[in-house]
């Protein structure tokens, strides 16, 4: 991550609102109660479709992969840029979406909670696309992790997203989104740059990621990655005890 005289600067520069340092990534909180229900059958999706491909936005600010009607639902607290939360991804994607979400017995919802200033402009550009773009998109920022976020180190990178202070507040999210590379990594992934652009520009985009992130932490998450099964939070934030915690609701 960006060190942290870094985000100091860059998040007084923005000036957005926002509830950025109300949680911290890969804290882990005690509590989570025991998570316990029947075999579930898996639940077949409509003819010459799958569940992994039925993808859809709620008014919490996530998006849901899967069965909407599933009777498990996986809810996860993300930060785009918390090593914890890329580890629990690149560990979990495909036996995740694969068996659980593909049963149809379980849902996916992911909400990303801005916790450094550079969650927003990937944030952004991850909802840039098409809904359905959303999830392959967040899977290549994390997938990606290391190489993505080994220039923040350079001394030069971090000048030139501090000088995204100086640019004209319209244009400040794309300064930094070009500074950081973020730019480039997605124009790669089917997002062009005028329309990464387009979406950076819009004030409105940046203020519903701030909103989310303040109403996220004022519901008590103070850790990412968080994850609920069925409203019960989950002792821990690796795969092997989510994947427990899914068979135990019944996907098994």
């Amino acid at each position: 991550m960006i060190r942290n005289t870094l985000p100091r600067l860059v998040l007084a520069a923005l000036a957005v609102p926002m509830a950025l340092g109300l949680a911290s990534c890969g804290k882990k909180d005690g509590g989570g109660g025991a998570i316990g229900g029947d075999k579930i059958a898996p639940i077949a999706a409509p003819a010459g479709k799958a569940w992994s491909d039925t993808i859809a936005k709620n008014a919490d600010g996530g998006y849901v992969m899967g069965n909407p009607n599933a009777p498990i639902k996986l809810v996860e607290y993300g930060s785009l840029s918390c090593p914890h939360c890329a580890k629990f991804a690149q560990e979990s994607y495909d036996e995740l979406v694969n068996q659980f979400v593909g049963s149809g017995r379980v849902s996916y919802e992911f909400r990303s909670f801005a916790i450094h200033p550079q969650d927003v402009p990937l944030t952004v550009l991850a909802q840039c696309g098409a809904d359905e773009a959303f999830f392959p998109l967040v899977h290549q920022v994390y997938a990606n992790f290391d190489a993505m976020n080994a220039p923040l180190g350079d001394p030069e990178v971090q000048k030139k997203a501090e000088a995204a202070s100086s640019v004209p507040p319209p244009q400040r999210f794309v300064a930094l989104a070009d500074a950081l590379g973020y730019t480039q990594f997605f124009a790669q992934r089917g997002v062009s740059t005028d329309q990464a652009k387009a979406c950076l520009l819009n004030p409105a985009n940046a203020q519903r990621i701030a909103d989310n992130a303040q109403k996220y932490g004022d519901s008590g998450i103070t850790g990412t990655p968080t994850l609920m099964v069925n409203g019960t939070k989950v002792d821990g934030t690796e795969w092997p005890e989510v994947r427990k915690a899914l068979m135990a609701a019944g996907a098994r």
